[in-house]
């Protein structure tokens, strides 16, 4: 019997067909929408007269534009109030699952799917947002998609796609203290390039992802996109089962040993062939902190800022780009560069477990006068959950904001945005330019604690002196 991986087998349990262009047609098990990209799509359907095939398969929640700092509508923001109210009216229409702003389970999409259930091994799940390759964690192969492919995912439930080559990146021994999942898919991604995993799927493993929690294996598939890969995944494990049991939309008892038995089937077969392998480890990860204008531009946060004349051709080029867009001196640490703004949040890092990190290590400290710090949890579910711990109070009393669920400054498509040059720590996934709202603002990415490390002490700092284990 011939071995295969898990994308191998997703895929082929999917496949519809073959088009005449040789892609597949292939069945999407998840979608997932969000107020940007859907309105168009649901004109669309009503241009060509055409209903959605299966509404079942097909959540929505807010997140992208929503507001962080209101709590009632209507909205101050006239076209967060009306794309909000186009979606509500659409899956009012359509009879699509709507997690609204009322309904307590609103929150980001890729924070949303996992919480509720929907995000299950095995599985393809689409979303018309780029991060949908977080949940690959679960063991599904999931990818982001264009307006007009959410369009023909309403009305068919299937897209044509070219299958990919698949990666196998291997990280093994044990991470330092002070080292998270943020740091590993930023070295992984410092190291294979933005562009290294084009045409692939990722599938992470070794001793540190089989050791990552759910959510640390969340963070790391979310920014797959950012390496270039359109799928990241982990092989799904009891781990797996265990968050997913009891969730809403998790099968119920009487069907849930069937369906772990053929969860584990899913997972890639001992010795299966790869059209790549790769090996990092973990001994060699330190906390790490881009420097430029794309998420491979990264460091160590112990490095100096590379220096252009010690490099060749684009990367050189690259380098005197990001450099004079920064504002950062060649050659410098890293170490020490002031800030004016500590993010944490997003679809990477706003889970409980990122909050929990940094709460339980602020004891009292006080982020640094001039420095604006917003804390924004992922869903109303996770800020529920943070604040029945009282997380909230101690973010507060430390000089933070406490923000409502959203995607706030990951992107600025909502109020929260940076002025003029200001400099982001951002616990984030994109460092480009003017993805924060300014068309002159910095940002730098780095794990959650970092960031609060930088808030605290007003500069880039290393987390593990500020808060010593």
């Amino acid at each position: 019997m011939s071995k295969h991986n898990l994308f191998q087998k997703v895929w082929k349990s999917h496949e519809v067909g073959t088009l005449e262009n040789g892609q597949t047609q292939l069945l999407v098990g998840r979608h997932l929408i969000h107020e940007v990209t859907s309105p168009q799509a649901f004109g669309m359907l009503r241009e060509k007269n055409l209903a959605v095939r299966y509404p079942e398969r097909t959540f929505a929640t807010v997140d992208h534009i929503v507001p962080t700092d209101e709590a009632s509508e209507p909205y101050s923001d006239p076209l967060a109030d009306a794309m909000i109210k186009e979606l509500r009216k659409n899956c009012d229409e359509t009879g699509v699952t709507f997690f609204d702003v009322s309904s307590g389970k609103q929150g980001i999409v890729h924070v949303v799917g996992p919480e509720q259930g929907l995000t299950q091994p095995g599985m393809t799940i689409a979303c018309g947002d780029s991060h949908t390759s977080t949940h690959g964690a679960f063991g599904a192969i999931a990818f982001g998609v264009g307006t007009s492919q959410v369009r023909d995912l309403l009305a068919t439930q299937t897209l044509a796609l070219s299958p990919l080559k698949v990666r196998r990146i291997e990280v093994n021994g044990k991470l330092s203290p002070g080292v998270y999942a943020k740091d590993v898919i930023l070295h992984i991604i410092r190291k294979l390039g933005v562009n290294g995993g084009t045409g692939f799927a990722y599938e992470y493993a070794g001793e540190v992802f089989d050791n990552f929690s759910m959510e640390e294996r969340m963070t790391a598939c979310n920014m797959s996109i950012e390496g270039g890969a359109r799928v990241g995944y982990v092989n799904p494990d009891q781990k797996t089962f265990e968050y997913l049991k009891g969730r809403p939309y998790s099968p119920n008892e009487s069907e849930w040993d069937s369906a772990v038995e053929n969860w584990k089937s899913m997972a890639s077969d001992p010795g299966c062939v790869y059209d790549d392998v790769v090996y990092f480890e973990a001994s060699e990860i330190s906390p790490t902190v881009t420097w430029g204008i794309n998420p491979a531009q990264a460091i160590s946060v112990e490095e100096n800022i590379p220096e252009p004349e010690h490099l060749t051709g684009s990367e050189a080029t690259s380098t005197i780009e990001a450099l004079e867009y920064m504002k950062l001196d060649a050659g410098a640490p890293i170490k020490g560069t002031p800030v004016d703004v500590a993010f944490i949040g997003s679809c990477t890092n706003g889970r409980l477990s990122d909050l929990e990190e940094v709460a339980t290590r602020l004891n009292g400290k006080k982020v640094k006068e001039g420095v604006k710090a917003i804390v924004v949890p992922g869903s109303q579910i996770v800020s529920q959950m943070a604040e029945e711990k009282g997380l909230d109070q101690i973010f507060k009393d430390a000089g933070f904001e406490w923000r409502n669920a959203g995607c706030s400054m990951c992107l600025a498509m909502n109020p929260d945005k940076l002025i003029g040059d200001q400099l982001c720590a951002s616990s984030s996934n994109r460092n480009f330019k003017g993805r924060q709202g300014s068309p002159t603002g910095r940002t730098m990415l780095m794990s959650p604690l970092m960031v609060a490390a930088a808030a605290l002490k007003g500069e880039i700092a290393d987390s593990r002196e500020i808060f010593p284990s």
